[in-house]
């Protein structure tokens, strides 16, 4: 468990400050959250009692969260899962102040997605005069290509955490 909320959940554990975890929660699961860490400071003075109650409050924080981002809550992920390459070069522009390296590996990201995507719906229309099977395989290409870009444009519409349902260790 190393994901951003659960780092700030445990700071806000060891600080004793409920406060440096509400920013991850939205307005609506404050009370839980604070209602969850009162109940855990409670019960942390012995180390076997403090693991349950911090592993308690690690899963209320991330539900609460997830559910502000109208995500289903799914547990909490094990330290070390592969998140993909944009979630550590986000943290990197983060920490740099720099969104040049992010903006750069979305950029060829989506060069190389839209050039596959497109050459392979090329390769079908050149069949597609072939069979009705052929001509059926072209357009699930080509309306691909199109809803699948749509859907791009839409990402890029959206708020900026709105839009945030990852799967990445939180």
């Amino acid at each position: 468990m190393d994901g951003p909320v659960v780092t700030a959940a445990k700071k806000a554990l060891e600080a004793g400050n409920v406060n440096l975890i509400l920013p991850y929660v939205p307005k609506a699961g404050e009370a839980e959250v604070i209602r969850a860490f009162e109940k855990v400071m409670k019960i942390r003075t012995d180390e076997s009692a403090r693991e349950v109650a911090d592993l308690y409050f690690f899963e209320t924080v991330v539900r609460v969260h997830r559910m502000g981002e109208g995500a289903p809550y799914t547990g909490l992920k094990p330290a070390g899962l592969d998140e993909g390459p944009v979630i550590p070069v986000a943290e990197r522009a983060i920490e740099t102040g720099s969104p040049d390296e992010l903006i750069a590996t979305l950029s060829e990201m989506l060069r190389e997605q839209v050039t596959h995507r497109f050459h392979h719906m090329l390769h079908l229309k050149e069949r597609a005069d072939l069979s009705v099977d052929d001509a059926r395989e072209y357009v699930e290409a080509m309306l691909g290509l199109q809803v699948w870009s749509h859907s791009i444009y839409e990402r890029l519409q959206g708020e900026a955490h709105a839009a945030h349902q990852h799967a990445v260790a939180v």
